[in-house]
């Protein structure tokens, strides 16, 4: 951690100070970490603004909830730190993380159209994007128990869950081979034009985050595939929510 305590950074300071024991870099790392938390809600707030003067309703309470998302990380995140990086809170933290991430994927597919446009969906393929998202939460949620039973990438001597890292390791790619197979029944399956084009996006976001998965589990968790590891699940689950907006925006039939 670059800041070994919270609400400061360091004993008796709230920012890092000269020659702290974390090191310049990763100190101001975890201090400017905790500054985005400030921007984040500033922005939050002029969205929920934005959406007032705008008289959206529909959208409104996705706005109202990504504020509180953004503030509730705060005391989660103070309790990742003082709980010495425990699985449990960091998985929360991340989790969160997803959710409000999927709060603003909605909040932008929304801001030009109403709640329901006039395309039509089968039943068939409204269930198979259901199935889809399901899987891909599964897969994250999963996730944060392999990254939890493995050794901290940071810190070696992080807590960490008392779990094989092998069995739930296999578990997460049996439920990355699930979602895969349904990613590909939903593709063929379809004749709409703008699923068939974001199930290609999360296809191509989904084998590279796995190539990135494998990798990193194989060399030893090196820091460079660990951040490409947390950034490519971004963007899966980005895809793989926007696969679930556009089954849900059009009329079943």
């Amino acid at each position: 951690m670059g800041c070994p305590t919270w609400p400061e950074c360091t004993h008796g300071s709230i920012a890092p100070v000269p020659h702290q024991a974390q090191g310049v870099f990763h100190s101001w790392i975890e201090f400017g970490n905790r500054l985005l938390t400030f921007a984040l809600i500033a922005a939050s707030i002029a969205v929920i603004v934005a959406i007032v003067r705008l008289k959206r309703k529909d959208i409104r309470t996705l706005g109202i909830w990504q504020l509180l998302g953004i503030i509730a990380q705060i005391p989660l995140g103070g309790i990742t730190v003082l709980t010495h990086l425990n699985p449990i809170p960091v998985a929360g933290h991340f989790l969160l993380s997803i959710a409000l991430i999927a709060a603003g994927t909605t909040l932008f597919e929304r801001r030009h159209i109403n709640a329901v446009t006039s395309r039509a969906i089968e039943m068939k393929n409204f269930l198979l994007a259901r199935i889809h998202i399901i899987l891909s939460a599964l897969v994250i949620i999963v996730g944060t128990v392999v990254t939890g039973s493995g050794p901290n990438a940071g810190d070696i001597s992080a807590p960490r869950f008392n779990i094989s890292i092998d069995r739930v390791a296999w578990l997460h790619a049996g439920l990355v081979i699930a979602l895969m197979v349904v990613t590909v029944a939903l593709f063929f399956s379809c004749n709409d034009s703008l699923l068939r084009k974001r199930i290609k996006i999360f296809i191509v976001a989904a084998l590279a985050q796995g190539a990135i998965g494998f990798a990193q589990y194989y060399q030893g968790l090196p820091e460079l595939l660990v951040g490409m590891h947390l950034l490519g699940v971004t963007l899966v689950w980005i895809s793989a929510w926007r696969i679930h907006l556009a089954a849900q925006i059009g009329k079943l039939r």
